[in-house]
């Protein structure tokens, strides 16, 4: 079970990095070519204010905000395949 754990994270872990090289990628593409301009057009999923939790002895803020774009998809698929394939 410990192996199948490990494989999981190191899933997530290429996954994670796939999705930060395909949207600096994207950028650098979008910034220097204006004609592939919407490889940086990115679109915000979740929320837009964080909720605040305040309990009088500590103060929880809880938010997440993904900006995906089309090359972070296209790096994530990457991400998987060549996790599959190694």
């Amino acid at each position: 079970m410990k192996g199948a754990e490990k494989r999981i994270g190191f899933l997530w872990f290429f996954i994670l990095l796939g999705a930060i090289c395909g949207s600096l990628l994207g950028d650098a593409i979008g910034n220097s070519l204006s004609f592939l301009s919407l490889f940086k057009n990115s679109y915000s999923v979740g929320m837009s204010q964080p909720i605040v939790l305040n309990l009088k002895v500590m103060v929880l803020t809880l938010g997440i905000n993904f900006r995906i774009n089309i090359m972070t998809i296209i790096g994530i698929i990457m991400a998987i395949i060549l996790y599959r394939r190694y």
